[in-house]
Formats: C-alpha cells, sequence, structure tokens
C-alpha cells in the first residue's frame, strides 16, 4: 500500500556498546510501526533524512511495508517490460480464447520490439527477433522446448535491451509505441481495427504493471493520443440480394462434387445468418428438417430418416425447419490451442459456454442440407461439414471455392466490386434482408447472435428507410 501521510524526526542519537550512532526515525501512516535508521556519521544521517524530507515536500507516495518512497522502491525492484510482458502472458493465457491468445502475442511482439534500448550492437536480425518472441518467449506453451540457437541468442539480447517498466512512466516512450503500432512491417500504413486491438493489448499489459504496483497508473491514460476510428457499419455495396446469392450458391455447386461439400456451408451463412465458425461446427443432429413428400403426401418431421413404408419419399416440398447452434470451431492454429489440434471448439460468441441459439431456417437451406447429407453424408461426430480428410473444414478451403464461383457467376465489374467478396458478407446479406423484410430488430438480433444496439449500428446503412418518398417531398419543396 501507499500513504502520503509522513511524519520524519529529527536527528537523535543511540549509544550501543559504548559506540554513538545517529538514527532517522519516521513513520507512514497505515504502516505497523514506525521505521528508523543508524548510521556512524551524524552527515549521512542528515543527508538520508534531507532525501525523506524532499520526497514528502513534493508529494511522493511512501511505501507502508517499506518506509521509503514509492519511487525508490520501484527502482529498487525495477524489472524489464520483457519479464513483465511474459509474467503478464502466464497469467493471461489460461482464460484467452486461442484466436486471441495469437492475437494478443502478436501485438504484444510489436510493443516489446519497440521497448528496446538504442543501442544497435550486437542486436539480432529483426526477423529473428520478431520470430523468436512470437514463437517461444511470449507462449508459454513452448516455454519447456528447446530453442534453436539464433532464437535462444535472440532472447538473451533482449532480455539485456529491453526497457525497465519504469521507464513507461515517460510520455514520450509510451507514445513512441503507439506510433510505432500504425506501421506495418512494409512501412505502410496499418488498419485502424489492427491499430486498436494492439492499442488494447498493450493498455492491457500496462494495467497489469500497475495492478502490481511497478506503475503508479496506466501512463496512456496521460497523453493525448487516439486511435484512428474503426468502421463499425457493414458497407452496404457488399450486400448480395437474393437473385444474386442464389445465383453464387448454384456457381459453387457447379464447380464441381469437392466444391458442392461446401454449398450448403455457404447457404447457413445466408439463410440462416450464421457466423462461418458456427457453420462449420453444425451437427446432423441438431438439424429439424421437415417437409411433405410429393408422391404420397406424408408429412415427415425429418426428411433425412430412412424411409419406412411401400414409398421411397424421393421428392419433397420442403417446410420452414430449424438448427440449433451450440458452438462454434475456430481455426487457431496448433500453437494456440490447449488440445494442440488446430481449432479450438468452444461456446457461441458473446454467451455462456453451454448456451445455444436456435434459428428458424426457410425451406431453400432445408432443401440444400437435405441434399448436403444425402450426398456426402456427415463426419462420424455428426458435423455436416469437413475437410476433404475428415477433419474440421478450413477457411482456405472454402475461400478458394468462394472467389471461383464470385469469377463465375458475376460479371468482371462486379467481381472488382466489394459485393459479397468475402463468405462471411452472405451473413451481412441475411441481416439486410431479415431488416428490410420487416422482422423486428430484436428479432433478427437474436438469430444474429448478439444485441440490437450492435445490430442497428453494423446495419445502419443497409436499412431502407423510404429514400424515394424522402426525395419527392424534398424535389416538391425545391419546386
Amino acid at each position: 500500500m501507499k500513504s502520503y501521510e509522513v511524519r520524519i524526526w529529527e536527528v537523535g542519537k543511540r549509544t550501543i556498546r559504548e559506540k554513538t550512532w545517529y538514527r532517522v526515525r519516521w513513520s507512514v501512516q497505515g504502516a505497523s510501526r514506525p521505521f528508523d535508521k543508524l548510521f556512524q556519521k551524524k552527515a549521512l544521517a542528515n543527508s538520508f533524512r534531507s532525501e525523506l524530507v524532499k520526497a514528502a515536500n513534493d508529494g511522493q507516495p511512501f511505501d507502508t511495508d517499506t518506509g521509503r518512497p514509492l519511487a525508490e522502491v520501484r527502482a529498487r525492484n525495477a524489472v524489464s517490460w520483457y519479464v513483465h510482458v511474459r509474467e503478464y502472458m502466464k497469467r493471461k493465457w489460461p482464460r484467452l480464447a486461442a484466436k486471441s491468445r495469437r492475437g494478443t502475442v502478436e501485438a504484444l511482439t510489436d510493443v516489446t520490439l519497440l521497448l528496446t534500448t538504442s543501442n544497435k550492437r550486437g542486436r539480432p536480425d529483426s526477423a529473428v527477433l520478431r520470430e523468436a518472441l512470437y514463437r517461444y518467449a511470449l507462449n508459454p506453451r513452448t516455454w519447456a522446448d528447446e530453442l534453436p540457437a539464433p532464437h535462444a541468442a535472440a532472447l538473451a539480447w533482449l532480455e539485456e535491451s529491453s526497457l525497465l517498466v519504469t521507464e513507461l512512466d515517460d510520455a514520450a516512450t509510451v507514445r513512441r509505441v503507439l506510433d510505432g503500432l500504425c506501421i506495418r512491417l512494409d512501412g505502410k500504413p496499418a488498419a485502424a481495427s489492427t491499430i486498436r486491438r494492439k492499442r488494447a493489448a498493450f493498455y492491457n499489459a500496462l494495467g497489469h504493471a500497475v495492478e502490481l504496483g511497478r506503475l503508479d497508473a496506466n501512463p496512456i491514460d496521460r497523453i493525448q493520443w487516439t486511435a484512428p476510428e474503426v468502421a463499425s457499419a457493414v458497407d452496404r455495396r457488399v450486400v448480395a440480394n437474393p437473385t444474386q446469392a442464389a445465383t453464387l450458391l448454384d456457381a459453387v455447386s457447379a464447380l464441381g462434387k469437392r466444391a458442392d461439400r461446401v454449398t450448403a456451408f455457404f447457404g447457413c451463412l445466408y439463410y440462416a445468418g450464421t457466423r462461418p465458425s458456427e457453420a462449420a461446427d453444425l451437427r446432423h443432429p441438431d438439424c429439424e428438417l421437415p417437409g411433405r413428400c410429393l408422391a404420397c403426401g406424408v408429412e415427415l418431421s425429418d426428411v433425412t430418416a430412412p424411409a419406412t413404408g411401400a414409398c421411397r419419399h424421393e421428392k419433397f416440398e420442403y417446410g420452414w425447419g430449424r438448427i440449433t447452434l451450440a458452438g462454434t470451431a475456430p481455426r487457431a492454429g496448433s500453437a494456440w490451442t490447449d488440445d494442440g489440434q488446430t481449432h479450438e471448439r468452444r461456446g457461441l460468441k458473446h454467451r455462456a459456454r453451454k448456451d445455444t441459439r436456435v434459428v428458424p431456417i426457410p425451406p431453400q437451406l432445408v432443401a440444400l442440407l437435405h441434399r448436403h447429407i444425402t450426398e456426402h453424408e456427415t463426419a462420424p461426430d455428426g458435423r455436416l461439414f469437413r475437410g476433404l480428410h475428415g477433419g474440421p473444414l478450413s477457411e482456405s478451403v472454402y475461400d478458394r471455392w468462394w472467389k471461383l464461383a464470385r469469377e463465375n457467376a458475376l460479371t468482371p465489374v462486379q467481381v472488382a466490386s466489394p459485393l459479397a467478396r468475402r463468405p462471411y458478407d452472405l451473413r451481412h446479406a441475411a441481416a439486410s434482408l431479415w431488416l428490410n423484410a420487416g422482422v423486428t430488430a430484436t428479432e433478427v438480433a437474436r438469430r444474429l447472435g448478439h444485441s440490437v444496439a450492435v445490430l442497428l449500428r453494423t446495419y445502419a446503412n443497409c436499412i431502407d428507410g423510404g429514400e424515394d418518398g424522402v426525395n419527392d417531398r424534398i424535389g416538391n419543396a425545391l419546386r
């Protein structure tokens, strides 16, 4: 603890074994007892007392455990930023998702490289330093591994050259780091979202230093530096209309059987508004796929169930079904997951671990899922979508098919435009379609899996607000 209430007595004398000592005695409010220190020379005692008086007059806080000015205690126990950030990652690691671990380490790698001494003598190659930090120093899973010689030498140099945490009390140092986060490795400006993410990681690591008493307050709060604004609203140009979306799905299917394995996956993004990681983890038992047999007229609750009567139920009129989303399987990389797998299975975004979200699906998606299950079957664990070798569906795989489908389905002008450039844009198209169809914002937000406030902020540019009628009224007023 710290205190600003300090009482300092005059230098006194004490005789111990017939020898005279000069005693400096002082107390700090909140401490369990007064403090004292003995000196053989009166001049030394007066000098020490003067330092205490000056610190108290300057308004410096005193440590209640040692009785010394807090700045002196910190200077004596100061640790380097390199040591501090490793302690920070060790504390944060167990509670971070795999993708968050990777993003945090990436950000703190950049910060740590900026917080080194200006002396470049003996400095290893920047690429080696970066790799040593990213792969070994800031990843607690690799701390027991044997380091390659170049990386071990790079980390040894960092231990010697890293600035002290106390040096971050200097506003110029903090500003230099923040400005450095705005530049990519190739010298070009970084994206606004990247800058904000890395600033947040830096801010939180500094907050840990405050918590440990290594800093009085977070120094970022004391400087006038604002991160670039990040566009929160979806660009309306990326939103595909129903005809364009259907054409794109047909184009994926037309690429062949291997590509057709992800047609229904893209259908989940558009017709159900799922996130890609949610669709990739969808399982057969979590799908309700009803329909009516066109041959015998029987209503079926599950068109994928084996036929039991005389009719084989080969053609259907599909009805509205539903899917239950129970988890996600985002790809993070084996270095960042607890089990060493490339994908981390976890709960739905912004929800408790075992929460689910039920989403009604239109007949078009019921038909796609039925055809997918019939033609491509499912994984042993019930997953509808999987890689070529049965593992989790890879982003690189479905991204490749999506790019080919865009080139085949759209005009050259549309291909060059932002229209449905990413598979995720199908989710934006779903939200835009529902909102403009008159579905209430609360229901759209529930189906998408986020709050109404986020929904309206994100899709403000995609809601038709009767622009033609407003323009007519303004035009009449101008006549």
